[in-house]
């Protein structure tokens, strides 16, 4: 690993990350700030679920007097993922709809957040996925909008311009910080801010413990592996309705053996050297069959003894209650090392060009030697060995989680204390 990277969190204080450029920002004194919350970008991945809780989550704590309205962007949001939010959050408002022509709303409960909202807050993500209802949001109403977490320059996604003129930007990653520098992004507050999803509380224990009993799996006598094709087959997402992509199919093709022949060494390693046993799961739906097909179905036959494949995809609730119980992870994933991490559990965390700058999060929080790049070669190989340390020396890799999870939350507090200051 590039060791300038790897120390960029160690060369630089807390307070200097964030940058604030002072403004006036008295006018947006509330007593009870009403927030009309962007988010929800997907469902078939548990990582785009935990986002709109972990800043939820983050409200409560720093801003308990809010008033917060989640307008969902995906256009389905299924039972079970309101029921949670609901359970949790049983103040928080949901709308539904678009904005069509000159900022006018689809549906009539769209229409009256937009109207009684004080602020608009675009939630972590791929990229400012939402700049067009913030922009839109703004000319109706004059009023201003945020952003918290999010990934920059992905997509070809114009929001140079709509993030210049938000009271606030975060970046989750010191990339994408570096690269709207550089570009000219120039908003009240800019900085880097952990994605939301770190501070994700939700668990489903009663589900996961009879999950875990069904399958013989003790506290902290397992670890989680999580596999990913190279760029999600979106076009597998039922709701989504894409076209079959046969350049990405084939670069997954191309590229299968190579992700996962590490993950499925380092479970030989740990079954065959220590008495933990490996849990496969998924983060993305598309990602059930695959941990079958490329991890579980090509062990060794003794080593599928001490296997477990999850044959169903969840929910975040009962996936952190289960990481929470585990020794540790090993992910082709982001998120579910990010619920690792926001609640003190080890996550080492491999990634490739496909998947945009956020791995180096992991660098920012301290984590750059959990951080695996899969493009090239000598960081490949140091994952098995990783690995197996991670499953023989659980002391000192909680410890290094826990001091991982301590820094996400100093920087929780910096950057959610000023977010505070824009809307009180």
């Amino acid at each position: 690993m590039n060791p300038n990277r790897r120390d960029f969190i160690k060369s630089v204080s807390i307070a200097a990350i964030v940058t604030l450029i002072t403004k006036d920002l008295s006018s947006y004194a509330k007593t009870s700030p009403q927030i009309l919350l962007r988010s929800g970008w997907q469902i078939e991945n548990i990582g785009d679920i935990s986002h709109t809780p972990g800043l939820l989550h983050l409200l409560e704590i720093y801003i308990p007097n809010a008033i917060v309205t989640f307008w969902p962007h995906y256009h389905y949001l299924p039972k079970e993922e309101v029921d949670m939010l609901k359970c949790r959050f049983p103040k928080l408002k949901i709308v539904e709809g678009i904005l069509i022509a000159d900022g006018v709303a689809s549906t009539s409960d769209l229409d009256l957040a937009i109207n009684q909202s004080d602020f608009f807050l675009h939630c972590s993500g791929p990229a400012t996925i939402g700049w067009a209802e913030a922009l839109a949001f703004k000319k109706r109403t004059g009023k201003s909008y945020g952003v918290y977490g999010v990934t920059y320059g992905l997509y070809g996604v114009p929001e140079k311009e709509m993030l210049s003129d938000a009271a606030f930007v975060y970046f989750r990653d010191s990339v994408s910080l570096a690269k709207a520098n550089e570009d000219g992004v120039k908003a009240r507050i800019t900085g880097f801010a952990p994605d939301a999803a770190f501070a994700f509380d939700i668990e489903n224990k009663e589900k996961a413990n009879q999950f875990l009993k069904e399958n013989q799996l003790e506290t902290k006598q397992f670890l989680c592996c999580i596999p990913k094709h190279r760029a999600t087959p979106v076009w597998l997402h039922e709701q989504k309705n894409k076209p079959f992509d046969a350049q990405k199919n084939a670069r997954n093709e191309a590229m299968m053996e190579h992700d996962h022949l590490p993950m499925r060494q380092a479970i030989i390693e740990v079954v065959r050297k220590t008495q933990l046993k490996v849990l496969i799961v998924a983060e993305d739906i598309t990602q059930v069959e695959l941990g079958k097909k490329e991890i579980y179905d090509k062990l060794p036959a003794d080593i599928q003894k001490r296997v477990v494949w999850r044959s169903q995809f969840w929910m975040p609730d009962e996936a952190l209650s289960v990481y929470k119980q585990s020794a540790g992870m090993f992910s082709n994933e982001m998120h579910s090392p990010i619920l690792c991490i926001g609640h003190g559990i080890p996550a080492l965390v491999c990634r490739w060009a496909e998947q945009s700058s956020k791995g180096a999060m992991w660098r920012d929080i301290g984590l750059g030697d959990w951080l695996f790049n899969f493009d090239v070669e000598e960081e490949v190989k140091l994952l098995v060995p990783q690995v197996l340390d991670m499953a023989l020396n659980p002391i000192a890799f909680f410890e290094k989680a826990i001091k991982a999870q301590q820094r996400v939350k100093e920087f929780q507090k910096i950057t959610m204390s000023l977010v505070k200051d824009v809307l009180n």
